[in-house]
């Protein structure tokens, strides 16, 4: 099976995964759960070979992302509970998240041209484009079908831009450590940050700036 085929075939299982969480308070906790240790593990993997153990950096950036992502993962639960019409909110940030990633794969595999950054080799500016304009599509989808507010363009357009930093951000990470991927837990993706680098720095934000719209 080549990487693409196994590439898809993950990600149709993982979409499958996220449905039963939305619908589901038991999936959800346990997904939470099983993403926050994978994560964990591959972020202390991570520090770990760009610092060594013994030093003072690792121990302080590793207990900062524990602290984080408790609290990523602690606001999604809760908001996700609170009230049933947040998961199609949820499911509204969630899905420019994915635009953006897809967008920026996409678009930067079929037009190529001139790099974005030396951070991440393979970003260029015709990615950056398809993940804005990927994002978008998103909005569209969901003002034409939920009846979603002209002013949600300005949300996606952040919640696109966090996420697109974010990714850079571990891509710098793995730069920095050395490595292709955070792990090899998802066949074709790599490991789970690989998936929600964007992710975990655009959720938390997209909901907590839902209040101005």
């Amino acid at each position: 099976m080549s990487n693409l085929s196994k590439r898809f075939a993950t990600s149709i299982l993982l979409l499958l995964i996220l449905y039963f969480a939305i619908i589901n308070q038991i999936v959800l906790s346990i997904l939470l759960i099983i993403v926050s240790f994978f994560v964990l593990v591959e972020l202390f993997n991570l520090n770990r070979k760009i610092f060594n153990k013994k030093n003072i950096l690792f121990v302080i950036v590793y207990l900062i992302s524990i602290i984080y992502l408790s609290l990523f993962f602690t606001q999604i639960y809760f908001f996700m509970i609170f009230d049933l019409n947040n998961r199609l909110l949820f499911l509204y940030l969630l899905s420019v998240c994915i635009a953006t990633d897809l967008g920026g794969y996409v678009c930067g595999k079929i037009f190529r041209g001139k790099k974005l950054t030396k951070i991440s080799p393979n970003k260029t500016y015709s990615g950056l484009i398809g993940s804005y304009l990927f994002s978008l599509t998103v909005f569209i989808l969901f003002n034409f079908y939920f009846n979603f507010a002209l002013n949600f363009i300005i949300l996606t357009l952040i919640v696109s831009t966090i996420s697109q930093l974010g990714d850079l951000f571990i891509s710098w990470l793995k730069r920095m450590a050395k490595v292709k991927d955070t792990g090899q837990v998802l066949p074709g993706h790599g490991g789970i940050l690989d998936r929600i680098d964007g992710i975990i720095f655009a959720l938390p934000i997209g909901i907590n700036l839902l209040i101005f719209f």
